[in-house]
This record gives structure tokens, sequence and C-alpha cells, in this order.
């Protein structure tokens, strides 16, 4: 039986009584969906996965989604590295929900920590359906009916503009046109409802002009990074993180710099937001 610890009023649970590393069943699968269900992200400590025991955990929730602008473990390509050092410092500093840019964003996402600085480089994490809740009944019902535009090449700006950066991106941008989401979406197990906008991946709010456009995704970006909203993971090495992508938004720390730091995540095929 899990053994669940809320790390915060939002979202957040810390979980004990289960070996990542050990063989899986539909048991684990039920057990670890229904936590994620109620906490929306979990964290575990001491697991010292394997590549393979990585992709297993995973696969008890379905496919994985490849994303090609980063490397990859070799012989697992579902197994994407995130490294930063010295020479390679973070670019990624915005709130977001991994992977918006899809017609079908990824269920959730599982981060294995493998390298871990000695200080620094902790994990945000916040609560869509406890923002959208924060919102007045009339503002609710307003976002309800909207639609917004995610786009690879908005959220991949910087990438794109390095030497070589078209170029090496060519086809993630070809296969990745923008898509439209709503605005506000209701989680296909839970029922629940959250905003569904990120500032990294959202370019527009559909059939808006420019300026207001750009004003109600300012005033909602601010909305969800409110404290009461989020969760912290202090990470250490053998840490994991299981977050719901569908209902969460999560940001790196880069205070870490110019420490070597090195995660392994894999992202779960999803369904199309409604």
């Amino acid at each position: 039986m899990l053994e669940l610890t809320p790390v915060a009023g939002a979202l957040g649970a810390e979980v004990k009584g289960i070996d990542l590393c050990g063989p899986l069943d539909q048991s684990h699968h039920n057990a670890l969906n229904e936590a994620l269900q109620t906490y929306e992200v979990l964290f575990f400590r001491d697991q010292a996965m394997s590549p393979a025991q990585h992709v297993a955990l995973a696969n008890l929730f379905g496919s994985p989604q490849l994303h090609q602008a980063y490397p990859h473990v070799d012989g697992y390509p579902q197994l994407t590295i995130l490294e930063n050092d010295e020479a390679n410092p973070s670019k990624i500093e915005k709130w977001h929900t991994d992977m918006t840019f899809r017609a079908k964003p990824p269920l959730g996402s599982i981060l294995h920590g493998v390298v871990i600085p000695a200080k620094g480089g902790d994990t945000l994490f916040a609560s869509m359906s406890a923002a959208y809740e924060g919102l007045s009944d009339k503002l609710q019902h307003f976002l309800g009916g909207l639609t917004a535009i995610h786009d690879f090449s908005y959220g991949f700006k910087e990438s794109l503009e390095e030497p070589g950066g078209r170029e090496r991106l060519a086809g993630m941008v070809l296969d990745n046109p923008p898509q439209e989401h709503p605005v506000i979406r209701t989680h296909p197990l839970s029922g629940k409802k959250g905003l569904f906008v990120n500032g990294l991946f959202t370019s527009a709010i559909k059939d808006m002009k420019p300026r207001e456009s750009r004003a109600l995704l300012d005033f909602l970006i601010t909305h969800m990074e409110s404290p009461e909203y989020s969760c912290r993971m202090d990470w250490r090495v053998n840490s994991v993180a299981f977050w719901d992508n569908r209902i969460t938004q999560h940001r790196p720390i880069n205070d870490y710099w110019p420490q070597h730091r090195k995660m392994q995540r894999i992202t779960i095929d999803g369904d199309r937001p409604f």
C-alpha cells in the first residue's frame, strides 16, 4: 500500500511503500493513478532506476512521446536527457506544461534525477485546477468558451535563433504546426477543470485582437504563478517526480549554474484536450 504524505496545500505528495525498480503490475498502476489524480504530482526518493526500469514504469501508463529537440539515452529514444553545466546553461526559464504544441499533449512525465548539484536546481510545480478554482465564476465562464493557440516555434524561438538552430530543428518545426486547445481543460479521469495555457508555448487566444490576447494571457500567466497554487521539489540523486501534465505546470529553478545537473525524462502519450 502506498504511503502518501502531502507536501503543500494545492498539490504534491511524497510517496513511500513502492519500489519503482522492481516488477510493476496493474495494481501498481491503479494505486499510482489514483494518487496522481488526487495530488497531481508525486515525488519518490532513493529510486536508482535503470533506463529499462524507467521505461517499464512509464509503459504502465501508455506509449512514450519522442522529443527530437533533446538528446536521448543510447538505445532508448523515448528517454530524453536534460543536462546542463558550465558550457550548456539551461534555456528553459518559464512555467510551462510539456509539449502542448502537440495535438495530443502528454498524459504526464516521469523525471529521474541522475546528477544533482550540491545546491540549487529545484523544480516548482503548480496546480492548474487550483488556479482555475481561484478565479471568479464569471471569469471561469468566459474562459470556458475560448481557444488558445500553442506553437512549437514560439516556445523554441531562442533555440531556433541560435547558429544552426533552424537546420537542427527543421524536422520538429515541420512535424509540429500550431495547435488549438481549449483555454479550460477538463481532466479525462478526475473531471477536474484546469487552466490550459502556458507562457512557453501558448502564443495567442484565438479570435481576439493581439492586444486583447496578450493582456488576457499575461493576466492568466501571472495568476497561475501565485505561490498558493504551487509546491517545490528539492532534488537528490535518484529522486523521481511523476506529474500529471493535463492539470499541472512546472518550472525549473536555474540557480545552480555552473554546476552540473543531469535528468532523464519520459513523457507519456496523452489524449486530445477537451
